[in-house]
């Protein structure tokens, strides 16, 4: 079991959705005639359950019953892969995929033409793997009114800016209520096969929708699936925020876009488009308002923010809130910032100056990290060296919170421990133990959970846990500078599996939510 406030124990006792009690097996055979159900974990490990910090929940599940592109390796098969979806699909169903990633391709986007043939002529909308760009078909532009002046469009190729955003917003809004729905419980289902009980959406004007938000949100009382918890990404909207049942206005609230879209605001150039260096949606001065509106009013503020640019107008906008209601105030709020890839020493030092959480997505330098990956074609290797400092960060006592950012990587959480321990470049890399925390006590508190040491298998604490079938147990360190070693009991340090190399990630076998069950696997067995 990994409670670190009792590395020796191996049973646990659940009352009314709460831990009562946790100790050796011998202490359990003291309580067993005063419970119901006795559960064999046999050699399985119990860790708290996973939070992940941010999700669009929506578009996970289409990704899951729709047009999943993140396997295209080219224009062709992604136009194969589209004519084929849309082969046996109903003549007014919308049209939607995601996940293409031209990084990878040896040719460009297909054009607007291509789309329309591939897909019959339907309302089409298929989004880049980073979400800040997207593939439109004709007749989505044409019942998109007013389209083409908008900043971001092209009359042949991908959407960028605030044209993907409304083509975005057209094509949520045109889903069917029930087609909807089925996403939202497939993907909360995926995310509880996952060891995660917990999901943060990131819900906002052009990203979804408060039709959406909301109708997740109602998700949240059936205690059979993943807690949900909204945030709503929009300037100078309290009452709606309240509204929508979201606990912020924060989340995907735009400063920028994103480094695959060459849209992430940047204080140089691309190197391999020395045109632009991004775009900025904010201004400091907008961003103070918004903290100190926020502040003000109890809740949560924050930004999607990716380059140094944007985090230079974050933080601006930061500090001058702080004139303004004060240090102590600021950071008794707990505000957060979603992606913060290319942070400086200063902007470390000022987030933990004002208890700002960071919530990052590890799975992003797996993803596109390394020399010769996405981040060093777009930046150059240098440059793309300095992306996501999760040492530093937790060096710096910035708060973490780990994500998926789903669908734009998946829900797997050990993948997201596992890439923050091994980060492509060494001196970011954070223990197992540190990534572990982030995914789970991290994201309770990132959401200003007031329960006892949340996220922590402890007494009195909420009986969310997962059980899993791992392999070894061990503490290990990130690279070679320190050896590895196995967790000894007599050293009161729990363990958590093994995660070097490609060794696979452990199996969710039991997934619990406040003494729920939110997921089963045949591992486990009671009686």
């Amino acid at each position: 079991m990994y409670s670190p406030v009792d590395p020796f124990a191996t049973a646990m006792m659940v009352i009314d959705g709460e831990i009562a009690w946790i100790g050796s097996d011998a202490g359990a055979l003291v309580h067993q005639d005063s419970v119901e159900t006795v559960i064999d974990l046999r050699d399985c490990l119990m860790t708290p359950a996973f939070v992940d910090a941010h999700v669009h929940a929506t578009a996970t599940g289409l990704g899951i019953i729709g047009l999943d592109l993140s396997q295209a390796t080219s224009c062709r098969q992604l136009l194969n892969d589209l004519r084929d979806y849309c082969a046996n699909l109903d003549r007014s169903a919308v049209v939607w995929g995601h996940g293409w990633d031209d990084s990878r391709w040896p040719d460009d986007p297909p054009t607007r033409m291509q789309i329309d043939e591939a897909s019959g002529g339907r309302i089409a909308y298929l989004s880049r793997i980073d979400v800040h760009s997207g593939l439109v078909s004709s007749e989505l532009l044409h019942r998109c009114s007013g389209i083409e002046g908008v900043r971001g469009f092209d009359a042949v190729g991908p959407l960028r800016m605030d044209a993907h955003l409304k083509a975005r917003t057209y094509a949520f809004d045109a889903l069917h209520p029930t087609q909807r729905r089925n996403a939202q419980i497939a993907a909360l289902r995926e995310a509880a096969a996952h060891g995660i009980a917990s999901v943060h959406e990131m819900a906002g004007p052009g990203i979804s929708s408060a039709e959406d938000l909301q109708s997740l949100i109602a998700l949240d009382s059936d205690p059979t699936q993943p807690e949900v918890v909204g945030y709503w990404g929009a300037l100078q909207a309290i009452d709606e925020a309240r509204a929508l049942g979201a606990i912020g206005c924060a989340g995907d609230l735009f400063v920028d876009g994103s480094i695959g879209s060459h849209t992430a605001c940047l204080r140089m150039p691309y190197a391999d488009d020395s045109t632009t260096s991004g775009v900025s949606y904010l201004t400091a001065d907008q961003v103070a308002a918004h903290v100190v509106e926020c502040t003000q009013a109890g809740l949560q503020a924050g930004f999607h923010v990716i380059g140094d640019a944007a985090m230079d107008i974050v933080c601006g906008g930061i500090v001058e809130a702080g004139s303004i209601i004060g240090a102590a105030t600021l950071r008794r709020a707990g505000h957060r910032l979603e992606h913060t890839e290319m942070m400086d020493e200063a902007h470390l030092r000022l987030l933990a100056e004002f208890n700002i959480t960071a919530s990052m997505q590890p799975a992003f330098d797996a993803a596109w990290g390394g020399d010769e990956g996405m981040y060093a074609k777009r930046l150059g290797p240098e440059r793309a060296s300095h992306l996501n400092p999760f040492a530093a960060a937790v060096t710096a006592g910035v708060p973490l919170a780990f994500g998926s950012d789903s669908p734009v990587t998946p829900l797997r959480p050990w993948e997201a421990v596992r890439a923050a321990a091994f980060h492509r470049t060494p001196e970011h890399r954070i223990s197992t133990r540190a990534a572990f925390l982030a995914h789970t006590r991290g994201g309770r508190r990132a959401a200003r959970h007031d329960a006892i040491e949340p996220g922590v298998l402890r007494e009195g604490a909420p009986a969310t846990f997962v059980v899993w079938q791992a392999g070894d147990l061990v503490v290990s360190a990130p690279d070679d500078r320190i050896a590895s070693w196995s967790t000894d009991p007599r050293s009161g340090t729990p363990g958590l599996p093994d995660l070097h190399g490609d060794s696979p990630a452990p199996l969710c076998l039991l997934n619990v939510r406040s003494g729920t069950v939110i997921h089963h696997d045949d591992g486990v067995s009671g009686g």
